[in-house]
């Protein structure tokens, strides 16, 4: 695993915790030679995680919308930043660059990316692993959510497998580095990958 796209809040939250947590997970990634993909942007948590991998000599990667750059939130010191028209090709890129996916605290853009990716693996379109890093319970009502889903027969329990949680990085990072994922659903063509 040589990079991971980290999915998080364009604000730090109400718990310094958060902050704390992304700082340790920067830690781990340089640690572990994991260069950082993300959206690009200085605010927020976004902006401490991408900080603290450049403090400590890593890779960091931002992709971030036109519209973004414009409203003066872009992270101009990154190791490369990619400006793109719209947040579909933000994702995409983020995708295409990225070995994994983590998730840490934020709001409903970093669900839905989280989602996005999960539904995605769910359906085979990849096989990258993916986690959520659950700093002082942030996701723990979320968990519950989706345990009610398999409960209800929304969602395969396999299924639900395919998210790692974690509330230590060097523990998620290492449930990422060892996942081993579905096989591709027989429906899925090679090049719709």
């Amino acid at each position: 695993m040589k990079s991971l796209c980290v999915y998080c809040g364009s604000s730090i939250g109400d718990d310094d915790a958060y902050a704390q947590g992304a700082r340790q997970l920067a830690a781990e990634m340089v640690s572990n030679s994991i260069s950082l993909v993300y959206g690009g942007g200085n605010v927020g948590l976004m902006g401490v995680i991408a900080d603290e991998v450049l403090r400590l000599g890593g890779q960091v990667t931002g992709v971030i919308p036109q519209a973004l750059m414009d409203k003066e939130v872009g992270h101009t010191g990154l190791s490369q930043l990619h400006i793109v028209k719209n947040m579909h090709e933000r994702k995409a890129m983020m995708a295409e660059l990225s070995d994994g996916f983590i998730a840490m605290p934020g709001g409903v853009g970093t669900l839905e990316e989280l989602f996005e990716m999960f539904t995605w693996s769910q359906l085979g379109f990849h096989q990258k692993p993916l986690g959520l890093l659950n700093i002082a319970g942030f996701y723990n009502s979320l968990l519950d959510f989706l345990q009610h889903t398999v409960n209800a027969k929304f969602l395969k329990a396999e299924h639900l497998a395919l998210l790692y949680q974690q509330e230590d990085p060097a523990k998620l990072i290492l449930d990422l580095q060892q996942a081993k994922p579905l096989a591709l659903h027989k429906w899925v063509k090679q090049n719709d990958l």
